[in-house]
């Protein structure tokens, strides 16, 4: 929503928006000279923007019982979601698109990074603030024509149902939204959908096994992150410098590539990365130095303390798959040393669709410490709690507290390696747990 509200505003319109909770990212759009509200009321929408002719775009995490979405459907305004503004921006560039249950983010902001380090032009609405620029939207020149668009495409609500691109990455088809889908069957549907939208002679660059039966009018398909695929990672080290250098292998032969973000699914995200700046003409050493270059995203993996002393990280994973993922990886970089996990399970729904996969995976940290559900756009679900999940993981020391008592009880307990996890507001958490790891190293 942030990125689309950027470009708008570049384009001279005037903005104005709410959100439920004041942050960051919504602090820089009022510095930018955008009108930012967080309270759901009429009160607070200025006068200016009151009018019939005001466009509403909206998110479905709004929701339907909210004060000013109300307002604007009694009276008639036109409303479209998201995804329908980023579609119709979208159709006007060749247009390379991330999907996936797991790794949009990353991989469509690796692809930007790349394309932007090699001198294309490019344009990009992604997901997460990026190390690189510090901004989830990139602006091309557009006097100079030949635009590159990257986008994500979220599979909530069937949004990338709106995009018709030419390159597609599908990196995952993990069930997920099982409120908005129901079944796992319909949720692989919605992808074979996608797909089936590739614009002709397009790309598509499938994870193996992912279940996408349609492949439509290609000009090229590879698959990618298994030894079955065309493509597939088949070592990997950590270099002296801490990151990973990986080598990709395919009947071609093998491309070595450096990464300065740890676990398998990076490189698989890498992988596909390359893949899709390949399929716009990038050379092999163009992609080497994007990836080597390439600092990560905000809550991806993200470190905030890295001392021999101790190592504090935070991820956006809210999935099982996605916090397995980052245990393991986390666990490749550091195998002797203890991993403390904090965990913000996200949405009832979620929570209780994956209820065993969730302790499976949190299980495979030396020590869990669990935060209430967030609820986001949802009421609760009698009998779905971290109290039960906590009771279901296995580690041997796994306790559940407020976030209150969470940072007075970090504050005296020993930790190597804490990884906070989870996509609701468990980011408020980042700044008081960052100062108490660098007062333990004495930063």
């Amino acid at each position: 929503m942030s990125a689309l509200a950027r470009w708008l505003y570049m384009e001279g319109k005037d903005i104005a928006g709410y959100d439920k909770t004041e942050t960051p990212l919504t602090k820089r759009l009022a510095e930018e000279g955008m009108l930012i509200n967080y309270v759901d009321s009429l009160d607070v929408i200025p006068s200016e923007y009151k009018g019939e002719d005001v466009l509403i775009v909206y998110t479905p995490a709004v929701p339907v019982t909210s004060v000013q979405y109300q307002y604007f459907v009694a009276q008639g305004n036109k409303m479209i979601k998201r995804a329908e503004l980023l579609g119709a921006i979208a159709q006007n560039y060749y247009t390379i698109a991330v999907s996936g249950t797991h790794g949009k983010t990353t991989t469509s902001s690796m692809v930007a990074h790349v394309l932007k380090h090699a001198g294309r032009n490019v344009a990009a609405f992604l997901g997460g603030i990026t190390q690189n620029y510090h901004t989830n939207v990139l602006f091309p020149d557009f006097e100079k024509g030949n635009i590159i668009f990257v986008v994500e495409a979220d599979e909530f609500d069937r949004s990338f149902l709106q995009l018709n691109p030419d390159v597609v990455i599908v990196n995952a088809t993990d069930p997920d939204h099982l409120d908005i889908y129901h079944t796992e069957e319909a949720f692989k549907q919605a992808f074979n959908d996608f797909v089936a939208k590739i614009r002709p002679q397009g790309t598509l660059i499938e994870k193996w096994n992912s279940g996408i039966a349609v492949k439509g009018d290609l000009k090229t398909y590879v698959s990618f992150g298994a030894e079955e695929a065309n493509y597939h990672v088949s070592a990997f080290e950590v270099n002296k410098e801490g990151s990973i250098d990986f080598t990709v292998s395919s009947a071609r032969g093998k491309n070595i590539y450096t990464l300065d973000m740890p676990g398998v699914h990076n490189q698989n995200n890498a992988t596909a990365a390359a893949l899709a700046c390949e399929a716009v003409g990038l050379t092999q050493d163009e992609i080497k130095a994007g990836l080597a270059s390439f600092k990560g995203v905000k809550r991806r993996f993200e470190y905030h303390v890295r001392s021999p002393k101790l190592v504090y990280i935070d991820d956006y994973a809210h999935h099982p798959e996605e916090v397995s993922n980052f245990i393991r990886g986390v666990k490749s970089v550091y195998p002797q040393r203890k991993l403390t996990v904090v965990f913000q399970p996200h949405l009832f729904s979620r929570t209780k669709d994956f209820m065993n996969e969730f302790a499976e995976a949190l299980s495979l940290a030396d020590e869990v410490f669990l935060l209430e559900i967030y609820p986001a756009r949802e009421l609760p679900i009698a009998g779905i709690t971290s109290a039960v999940l906590l009771d279901k993981i296995t580690s041997a020391n796994k306790y559940l507290l407020s976030k209150e008592d969470l940072v007075e009880t970090l504050i005296k307990h020993e930790v190597e390696v804490l990884a906070t996890l989870g996509a609701g507001d468990i980011d408020q958490l980042i700044l008081p747990l960052k100062k108490i790891a660098e007062a333990k190293v004495g930063i």
